[in-house]
C-alpha cells in the first residue's frame, strides 16, 4: 500500500547576506505527517519542483522510491 502524507509546513532556506553559491539548488525543508501515524517526517526537496508539482502546505502527497514528492489528486481513495 502506498504511503500518503500531508504537507504540514515548508521552510525555504535563508542564505543570509552571503547569498548562495552559483548553481546551488535551492532545497526547501518539507515537514510531512504520514496518514495514520503520529509525529513528523522531514525531507529536503528542490524549491522549483514543489512549485512545478503544485505542492504547498496542506497538500496531500506520496513519496516515490527516490524520496521525491508527488501531489495526490484524490486523497480519499
Amino acid at each position: 500500500m502506498e504511503k500518503k502524507y500531508c504537507v504540514l509546513r515548508i521552510e525555504e532556506p535563508d542564505f543570509g547576506c552571503e547569498g548562495r553559491s552559483e548553481g546551488q539548488a535551492v532545497m526547501d525543508r518539507v515537514f510531512l505527517r504520514e496518514d495514520g501515524v503520529e509525529g513528523e517526517t522531514v525531507i529536503f526537496m528542490e524549491d522549483p519542483l514543489l512549485y512545478e508539482r503544485e505542492i504547498d502546505e496542506g497538500t496531500f502527497v506520496r513519496m516515490d522510491e527516490s524520496g521525491s514528492l508527488w501531489k495526490l489528486e484524490d486523497f480519499s481513495e
